[in-house]
């Protein structure tokens, strides 16, 4: 399994569609948790571990959190939009990262540990792929620093 991933365009809108609630139905709760997990403990060995809380009670918080959003945002419980203090959650998840300085470089490791995590679920690949599309897409939002080093905040 390899998934496709094109570059981020400065500048560019980037249209995307939330996953299929059927990977959520597919994975269940557990399973969700099971696969964000998996994601969190092989981020914290990858290249952009320094993005993350070094503190195992602090990252296990984070990595408890953005499970809350991935669960949501599939179409499971609303879990996670306490968090926003009303704001759409999409939204919310690009703020949270205004404070990083995001390259492609970061955007395509945080990529790969998705698909490396996603290989080891088993449920049928036309749902890894739509899961896909929405996490190649809207990890372009994330990136906000291009090279020259001039910022910027990517539309939705």
């Amino acid at each position: 399994m390899s998934y496709e991933v094109s570059p981020t365009v400065k500048g560019e809108k980037v249209d995307f569609t939330n996953p299929n609630q059927k990977f959520y139905e597919a994975l269940g709760y557990d399973g969700m948790q099971k696969l964000m997990y998996s994601f969190y403990d092989k981020i914290y060995e990858s290249e952009i571990a320094h993005f993350f809380p070094q503190d195992e009670e602090e990252f296990a918080e984070v990595k408890r959190k953005n499970t809350k959003f991935f669960i949501e945002i599939c179409g499971g419980p609303k879990i996670y939009a306490e968090e926003t203090g009303g704001m759409e959650l999409n939204e919310f998840m690009v703020r949270l990262h205004d404070d990083f300085s995001i390259y492609e470089k970061s955007r395509y490791e945080w990529l790969g540990v998705m698909e490396e995590a996603l290989k080891e679920v088993d449920i049928a690949q036309e749902l890894k792929d739509d899961f896909w599309d929405y996490l190649e897409k809207f990890s372009k939002l994330t990136v906000n620093t291009f090279s020259g080093g001039s910022k910027f905040y990517p539309k939705l």
